[in-house]
C-alpha cells in the first residue's frame, strides 16, 4: 500500500473510497498490532493526507486525529515520529480546524515534552504550533506551556529545518503579543540575547527564507513595543532586510511578504516611513509590482508564468499597502508617490479589481494620499477619483466601506474642487444612509462626512441634509452610544447652524426638536467636550435674528446658561458666555428686553464676578458684554 500511494493522488483516493483508512487506524490502535505495522500504518496515513483536501477531509471525518495522538503516549520513538509526521501534514491542510489541537488539555504539555526527543520531533511540533497558533488565545495556551523557553534553544539547532520551524513559532507567538514579545526579549540562548540571533539569521548569506522569517520576529517585537522603532536592529538591519525583499530579484512569494512585512512595520512610525522611502530607490521600486509578470519570452518555465499570473493581483495588493503606509504622514513622500508613473491611473484600476483584498489596499493607498491639501487639489482632481470611489462605495462590504467612506470626508472638506461633482452625484442619501449602520465606525464616518459638507455650505445643501437624515435620525445620533458618533453630530448641528438667514430658517422649521436636543444633552451625563460643542451650538441659535427668541422664551435653557457661565471649567464658562453676549448685542433689534430679562435673573453680577477672573480670556469676554448693558 505505501509504495502504491506514494506520489499518486489517485491511488490515494481510491484505497480512501474503498475504505482503508478505517481498517488502517484500527490496526493502528491494537494492543496486539507490533510496533512495526503501527508505524507502517501511521506512514500510509501520512502519505493519504498529503494528497487532496478532499482526503484529509475523509481522514478527519474518521477521527484520525484522536487516534494519532493516543499513539503520541508509545514509548517507541520511531512510531511517534510517524505519527507527529501525519498529524504535522494534516494541521497544515487549510481544511483542518485547528481548534482540534487544543480540546483535550493534555496535549500541548505532552507535545512540550516530546521536544527534545530527536530533531524530527521538533520539525513537526514546531511546524503544528506555528500553523495551529491563530489569535491571541492560542498564544497565550502555548506560552503558558513554557513554548518560548522550549522552543528558543532549537534556534541553534544544526538542522535547518529545526532551526527554520523554531523561527516560524516565534514569529507567530510575537505577532501582536506585548507579552510574548517583551519575554523573547530578554531570552538568552547560548549567552546571547534572542534579538540578536534574529539579527544575525537576517544577514544576507542567509536563505530568504530565514531572512524573511527573523525580519518578521523583529518586525512584530516592534509593533507590540518591545524594541524601539529607532533602535539599530530595525533601523538599520530589518527595514533594509524588507526592502530588500522587494527587489525584482525575489520571487512573487517574498516580494509580497517583503512588501506587507515592511507595511505593517512602517505604519505608526513618520521616521521608519521617511527612511524607507529613501532606501534602494523603493517608491520606483514597487511601481514594478503592476507589470507583473514581466515579457512572456523571458520565462522560460510555463508552469511558474501560470502561477505568477494567477498571484499577480497579490503583488498589487501589497504594493499599494505599502504606499499607503509609506505616505500615511509626510507630505513629500506622498508627492513623491504620486508622480511615480501613472500611479493615480493604477490606483484608480485598482479600485474596480475583482478581488476584494486588491480593491480595499487600493481605497486604503488612496485615503492615506487624500490626507493631502495639494494633492487633493490638483491629482485627485486631474483624475476624478471621487467617480470610482462613489461607485466602491455602492455596495461593497464593510471594511472597504469604512476606508472609502474616511476618504470621502477628506473629499468633502471646504478647499476640494471634487466637492461639488460629489454632492452632484447623490452623496447626500448615501451618506445619511451610512449613519444608520450597525457599525460605529460607519456611522462616525457618514455623519462626519456631512458635517464636512455643511461646512460653509449654501442654504440648499443644509436643508437636503436635513431633509435626507430626518429630525428622528438626528436625534438618534444625538443619543448614540458612540462618543464620536455624538461629537460628529453636534460638529453637523453647529456647521448648519452657522450664518444668519440660515439659523432663522432651520429654527423656524427644526427649532422646537433642536432645542429639545440640546436640553436633553445639557442634562445629560456626557463630557465636557460634548458639553461645550452643545453650548456653542446655543451661541449660534443666539446669533439668528428671529433664533434668539426660541432661547429668550425657554427659562430652562437661560438657567442652563447661567449655570455654565459659574461652572469650574472655564471652555464651558466661554461658551456660555459666547451665548449672553450674542444675546444682549446692542444693535439688534430688542436687545433692551433681553438685557433687562438677564440682569433680572442675575446675570450682570455673574458677568461682574467674570471681569476679575483670573483666565485672560473670560476676563475680556465679561467686560465687553458689560459694556453692552452701558453703552
Amino acid at each position: 500500500m505505501k509504495n502504491a500511494v506514494i506520489g499518486n493522488n489517485k491511488q490515494k483516493a481510491n484505497l480512501i473510497v474503498l475504505g482503508a483508512v478505517p481498517r488502517l487506524l484500527y490496526l493502528l490502535q491494537q494492543e496486539t498490532s507490533s510496533t512495526e505495522l503501527k508505524t507502517e500504518c501511521a506512514v500510509v496515513l501520512g502519505s493519504l493526507a498529503m494528497g487532496t483536501e478532499n482526503n484529509v477531509k475523509s481522514l478527519l471525518d474518521c477521527h484520525i486525529i484522536p487516534a494519532l495522538l493516543q499513539g503520541l503516549l508509545s514509548l517507541d520513538l520511531k512510531f511517534i515520529e510517524a505519527c507527529l509526521r501525519c498529524l504535522r501534514t494534516i494541521f497544515t491542510s487549510p481544511v483542518t480546524p485547528e481548534e482540534l489541537l487544543y480540546t483535550d488539555a493534555t496535549v500541548i504539555p505532552h507535545l512540550m515534552a516530546l521536544l527534545s526527543k530527536s530533531r524530527y520531533t521538533q520539525e513537526y511540533i514546531c511546524q503544528i504550533f506555528s500553523h495551529c497558533c491563530k489569535g491571541p488565545d492560542h498564544q497565550t495556551i502555548l506560552f503558558n506551556h513554557g513554548a518560548v523557553q522550549n522552543i528558543a534553544h532549537l534556534l541553534t539547532s544544526v538542522s535547518y529545518k529545526v532551526r527554520m520551524q523554531a523561527l516560524k513559532c516565534f514569529s507567530v507567538l510575537a505577532f501582536e503579543n506585548p507579552q510574548v514579545s517583551m519575554t523573547l526579549v530578554n531570552v538568552l540562548v547560548d549567552g546571547e540575547l534572542l534579538p540578536q540571533i534574529f539579527v544575525k539569521m537576517l544577514q544576507r548569506d542567509k536563505p530568504i527564507e530565514m531572512q524573511l522569517t527573523s525580519a518578521k520576529c523583529l518586525t512584530y517585537m516592534c509593533r507590540a513595543g518591545a524594541i524601539r522603532t529607532d533602535d539599530n536592529c530595525i533601523v538599520l538591519k530589518t527595514l533594509p532586510c524588507l526592502v530588500r525583499m522587494c527587489s525584482k530579484e525575489r520571487l512573487l512569494e517574498e516580494r509580497v511578504e517583503g512588501a506587507e512585512t515592511l507595511a505593517y512595520l512602517i505604519e505608526p512610525d513618520v521616521e521608519l516611513q521617511r527612511i524607507a522611502s529613501i532606501t534602494d530607490h523603493l517608491i520606483a521600486m514597487l511601481a514594478d509590482y503592476f507589470k507583473y509578470p514581466s515579457s512572456v519570452s523571458a520565462i522560460t518555465d510555463i508552469k511558474r508564468l501560470d502561477h505568477d499570473l494567477k498571484h499577480a493581483h497579490e503583488l498589487r495588493q501589497a504594493a499599494f499597502k505599502l504606499y499607503a503606509s509609506l505616505g500615511a504622514n509626510d507630505e513629500d513622500i506622498r508627492k513623491k508617490i504620486i508622480e511615480t508613473e501613472n500611479m493615480m491611473d493604477r490606483i484608480v484600476t485598482g479600485l474596480s479589481e475583482s478581488s476584494v483584498k486588491v480593491r480595499l489596499a487600493a481605497v486604503r493607498c488612496l485615503h492615506s494620499l487624500s490626507r493631502s491639501v495639494q494633492q487633493l487639489r490638483t491629482s485627485f482632481q486631474d483624475h476624478a477619483v471621487w467617480k470610482p470611489l462613489m461607485k466602491v462605495l455602492q455596495n461593497a462590504p464593510d471594511e472597504i466601506l469604512v476606508v472609502a467612506s474616511s476618504m470621502l470626508c477628506n473629499l468633502l472638506l471646504e478647499f476640494s474642487p471634487s466637492k461639488e461633482p460629489i454632492l452632484e452625484s447623490g452623496a447626500v442619501e448615501l451618506l445619511c444612509g451610512l449613519t444608520q449602520s450597525e457599525n460605529p465606525a460607519l456611522r462616525v464616518n457618514g455623519i462626519w462626512a456631512l458635517m464636512n459638507m455643511a461646512f460653509q455650505a449654501e442654504q440648499k445643501i443644509k436643508a437636503d441634509i436635513l431633509r435626507s437624515l430626518s429630525t428622528e435620525q438626528l436625534f438618534r445620533l444625538l443619543s448614540d452610544s458612540d462618543l464620536n458618533v455624538l461629537m460628529k453630530t453636534l460638529g453637523l448641528l453647529r456647521n448648519l447652524l452657522s450664518t444668519r438667514p440660515h439659523i432663522d430658517k432651520i429654527m423656524s422649521t427644526h427649532g422646537k426638536q433642536i432645542m429639545q436636543a440640546v436640553t436633553l444633552i445639557l442634562e445629560g451625563e456626557h463630557n465636557i467636550e460634548v458639553k461645550e460643542q452643545t453650548l456653542c451650538i446655543l451661541a449660534n441659535i443666539a446669533d439668528g435674528t428671529t433664533a434668539k427668541e426660541l432661547i429668550m422664551t425657554n427659562d430652562d435653557i437661560l438657567q442652563k446658561i447661567k449655570y455654565y457661565m459659574g461652572h469650574s471649567h472655564v471652555k464651558l464658562q466661554l461658551a456660555a458666555m459666547f451665548c449672553i453676549s450674542n444675546l444682549i448685542w446692542n444693535e439688534e433689534e430688542g436687545s433692551q428686553e433681553r438685557q433687562d430679562k438677564l440682569r433680572d435673573m442675575g446675570i450682570v453680577d455673574i458677568l461682574h464676578k467674570l471681569s476679575q477672573s483670573p483666565d485672560s480670556n473670560l476676563c475680556d469676554k465679561a467686560k465687553t458684554a458689560l459694556q453692552q448693558y452701558l453703552a
